[in-house]
């Protein structure tokens, strides 16, 4: 086999004494045709794929910062806005002679309460001086003051009765030392031996021991004393003490 003769070669010379003219068209790369078509094919899918994937980045205007407006001034709820965001109404101010009626009347009515529970209002001895000088103006009556502790004994006597036997004479006298005046206490009379062995006992009203002329409504004011004297029946021969005690 032959070897191809290379083409011939043009001289260096020859290039650099050429004037520019219309660019020469490139000479086909080596290889056939269909090759090169196909090559470029496949670049321009490539080139495409490219384009659809990453698009060209344009560049956005800014946008301006807002500008704050002034606060405007509060405006009043509407009529027909909801109750709640309408400001409250103050209430019209009640006269004064109303206010004064309504105290003429809470008055009117501690008054009523208070005679109505005088009795009870009376038995305590916090209460009982204005209650007192209420039902002086109002001219009621009030309960006389109970207070049994109050009552003193100044002198007491038993001594048997020469002519009635099995009798017993009893005398004493006691005084009110409480702040008002007291009715008539009730008196209770214990009888003991010798022994201290309590052999009676009785309990006498004021009718008992004041007799039938006694004034057993009348009050002891304070301050006062009262002697009485009173009749009783020795349980045993055996008595040789006794007591009293003011109920």
């Amino acid at each position: 086999m032959t070897e191809p003769t290379p083409p011939p070669r043009r001289p260096l010379a020859t290039f650099l004494r050429a004037t520019p003219g219309p660019a020469a068209a490139p000479e086909p790369a080596a290889g056939s045709a269909p090759e090169q078509a196909a090559h470029a094919t496949e670049a321009d899918e490539v080139g495409e794929a490219f384009s659809a994937q990453e698009p060209p980045t344009e560049s956005m205007p800014a946008e301006p910062e807002p500008v704050s407006a002034p606060p405007s001034p509060p405006q009043e709820p509407s009529a027909t806005a909801p109750s709640f965001t309408r400001a409250p109404v103050a209430a019209p101010r009640a006269p004064r002679w109303q206010w004064g009626l309504v105290g003429g009347l809470v008055a009117l009515l501690v008054v009523q309460i208070m005679v109505a529970d005088r009795a009870n209002l009376a038995a305590d001895a916090g209460s009982r001086p204005w209650v007192a000088g209420l039902c002086s103006v109002l001219r009621c009556s009030l309960p006389a003051w109970h207070e049994p502790t109050a009552f003193s004994m100044i002198s007491r006597d038993v001594r048997p009765v020469p002519t009635q036997p099995g009798a017993l004479q009893v005398q004493a006298s006691f005084r009110n030392d409480a702040r008002w005046a007291q009715a008539w206490p009730q008196l209770r009379l214990s009888l003991s031996d010798a022994d201290g062995r309590v052999i009676g006992t009785g309990v006498f009203a004021p009718q008992d021991y004041l007799g039938p002329g006694g004034d057993t409504a009348s009050v002891l004011e304070p301050g006062q004393s009262a002697q009485i004297a009173f009749r009783v029946r020795e349980p045993a021969a055996s008595t040789v003490a006794f007591t009293f005690e003011f109920l």
